[in-house]
């Protein structure tokens, strides 16, 4: 896994990443406490209502930000979004009403919805090895669930000796350091799509999504992972202190217990690539993830949970690491940004409808309703994906064009009925049936 870093250009866009997830960690350490500082006992409607702007940001603009991108260079992309990113946050201490901290993480989440599928997008092209490319997104994976671990370990010694405030100052730190280290890493020419209207590369990726029916299945895929997720990062805490009558470090090792299940995963997924199809991983991973929470009104322990939580989290690896696998092979590279960016937007429109699910038949019906509501979302999902995701899934498929002139250039090539790698392009319009 760790000779990606040999490459110097992916050693200096992983560094970017991780000295970035570093300071988002100490910033929604940071964030948590300035809203009990301005609201109180309501903090958590404040960060209840900042993570659904969070979200409505992804859903909406992420598309919006692809089709930007294509119109402007890689690095100036990304570091200008870096830079917004570090202003944003630099003016998050010194706010005093609670609408200007929505109004901040608006814009905040707002470069992040362009940076992440334009940073995902970059990989592949400085990665063109498959296996270095699957070692890489392993590593990348297990560098955000070791985030996740050590972040808030960082605040909890900062404030031992600085105000909470100071935090914000270390989310700087950690997108400055990010822009320098993409400023000095020696991107790959982006490969110009054909000129069309910006509307056009606004809907491209979702298009080429509809139209691709491995990516129709990978995003049913992401409904079920979604609501499995949500009954983790929502009900933990209610499963810990209402139900199992523990405290706060209870859930901080509930919390844990995911994260371990989804580093082991990062670790041994390289090697499960080598034998198993990714449809073959990623469902399985997803049924482990949907199983699991169905047998939450069983947990009657912190010790069943952290196991249960550690096997969710080991599917929820499974499921998202190959993510850029599938799109590769999907998409043409000089369509790959539009795609990653409506897998951005599309799954995070699955968590926002099942984060508040969770939260509202949690609160308002019980624990194990919702457990149960949230796996049978999960188990529909999981059968959709086993329909729309062909088992045999081939990327050389025999076709013709009937559509296409006689002399056209693509004729010319590849005769009138044909067979190569397909995927939805300008000549591709639809997903080919064997000719």
């Amino acid at each position: 896994m760790l000779n990606t870093l040999c490459n110097p250009t992916f050693r200096h866009l992983f560094s970017a990443q991780l000295v970035a997830l570093l300071g988002t960690g100490l910033a929604t350490v940071a964030l948590g406490l300035l809203a009990w500082h301005l609201a109180g006992d309501n903090a958590g409607a404040v960060l209840g209502t900042a993570l659904a702007i969070k979200m409505v940001a992804y859903v909406t603009l992420a598309p919006v930000a692809a089709a930007i991108a294509e119109r402007l260079p890689r690095r100036a992309f990304l570091v200008v979004l870096d830079l917004i990113r570090a202003g944003v946050i630099a003016w998050l201490p010194f706010v005093d009403q609670v609408w200007q901290v929505y109004v901040l993480i608006f814009f905040l989440q707002a470069a992040s919805a362009g940076f992440t599928p334009a940073f995902q997008a970059v990989i592949p092209d400085v990665l063109k090895d498959e296996e270095n490319y699957t070692n890489a997104l392993s590593l990348l994976r297990l560098t955000e669930d070791l985030e996740q671990l050590a972040s808030p370990m960082m605040a909890a010694l900062l404030l031992t000796v600085v105000s909470f405030p100071v935090l914000f100052a270390g989310t700087v730190f950690g997108f400055l350091a990010s822009a320098l280290l993409v400023v000095t890493a020696q991107l790959p020419d982006r490969v110009r799509s054909e000129d069309s209207h910006f509307w056009a590369d606004v809907t491209k990726g979702v298009r080429i999504y509809a139209q691709t029916p491995r990516l129709r299945g990978l995003m049913v895929m992401e409904a079920a992972v979604a609501a499995a997720g949500a009954m983790v990062f929502v009900n933990t805490v209610v499963l810990v202190q209402a139900r199992l009558r523990l405290g706060d470090e209870a859930v901080a090792l509930a919390f844990a217990g995911f994260g371990v299940g989804s580093i082991l995963a990062a670790f041994v997924l390289p090697r499960i690539l080598k034998w198993l199809a990714d449809r073959t991983v990623m469902i399985g991973g997803a049924a482990l993830m949907v199983a699991s929470v169905a047998l939450v009104p069983l947990v009657g322990s912190l010790t069943n949970l952290i196991a249960l939580w550690a096997v969710i989290g080991f599917g929820f690896s499974l499921t998202q690491t190959p993510i850029g696998r599938i799109i590769n092979r999907s998409a043409r590279e000089a369509d790959r940004g539009a795609v990653f960016a409506a897998q951005f937007a599309l799954s995070h429109a699955c968590w926002l409808v099942t984060y508040p699910l969770a939260g509202w038949v949690g609160a308002g019906v019980g624990l194990d309703v919702a457990a149960l509501a949230l796996a049978a979302i999960g188990g529909v999902s999981v059968a959709l994906v086993l329909r729309l995701w062909p088992a045999d899934d081939q990327t050389t498929i025999p076709h013709d064009h009937p559509d296409l002139p006689k002399g056209h250039p693509h004729l010319a090539e590849h005769g009138p009925s044909h067979a190569h790698v397909v995927v939805i392009d300008y000549l591709h319009r639809r997903w080919p049936k064997a000719a």
